[in-house]
């Protein structure tokens, strides 16, 4: 069932927000060639402690790593371990998600993808062009719209770009919980779906594939990869739903 956040809860929601995105910033400085995605976890969770927080990813579900690091083909749900060093080249997705504070608080989740190193053209326009979905997507977000709306937006952009929208995955309601209703998917038809209204946070996180958008999961159980290997992209924020537009929460 959808939830409407009261003011004081968005209030809270907004600085663990303000808070995971200074640590995602950080974060993100130290991806570069020859780092392990281990390495890159371990910071995370110091950043999270240090701010007050709790990792609402570790242990959730049974997932072993504070962040989601999904280089190249993987999509998202990539686990951070030691043997996955970052190359030259690679495009590698950040997911991370916060409860603040640590005691009985609020959720928010986002994440970005970025370069190591010198990238093909081909991945900085991957890499463009998710992003923007996002934005194009969230413009459409106002109390009674519809969440088809904002998926039309997103899939009319990427697929006008040449790629692919990950059908099998998508975004979600969060606060209470890292992962609440409704299913905020990145396709469909303008005046379908879930009608918005005010207070509700949604996690929106356009995923977009170079290639075909069919997925599989590697061996480790976790990890979402394209099934032709092409390139994939990730984009995230945490908003909230106001009468006129939305506001994002992770800034």
């Amino acid at each position: 069932m959808t939830t409407i956040k009261k003011p004081q809860e968005i209030k809270i929601i907004a600085e663990g927000g303000h808070r995971l995105a200074k640590i995602l910033e950080m974060v993100i400085k130290r991806v570069q060639p020859g780092i392990n995605a281990e390495q890159l976890d371990q910071y995370a969770e110091e950043l999270i402690i240090e701010a007050g927080g709790r990792p609402a990813f570790k242990g959730h579900a049974g997932f072993p790593g504070t962040l989601c690091v999904s280089p190249n083909e993987a999509v998202v749900h990539g686990v951070p371990r030691k043997e996955m060093i970052l190359r030259e080249g690679d495009i590698v997705g950040i997911d991370i998600g916060m409860r603040y504070p640590a005691a009985g608080g609020l959720y928010t989740d986002m994440a970005r993808t970025v370069g190591v190193g010198k990238i093909s053209d081909e991945a900085k326009k991957l890499i463009k062009v998710t992003e923007e979905s996002f934005f194009r997507g969230i413009k459409t977000i106002k109390e009674n719209s519809r969440l088809g709306d904002l998926g039309a937006a997103v899939q009319e952009y990427a697929e006008k770009n040449g790629f692919s929208v990950i059908r099998s995955l998508c975004g979600h309601g969060v606060g209470y919980a890292v992962h609440e209703d409704p299913k905020v998917m990145n396709f469909g038809q303008k005046g379908t779906g879930e009608i918005l209204k005010e207070g509700m946070v949604l996690a929106v996180e356009p995923m977009i594939a170079a290639g075909e958008y069919d997925l599989e999961t590697l061996d480790d159980g976790w990890t979402a990869v394209t099934k032709d290997r092409k390139l994939a992209a990730h984009y995230e924020n945490t908003i909230v739903v106001t009468k006129g537009g939305c506001k994002i929460l992770t800034k």
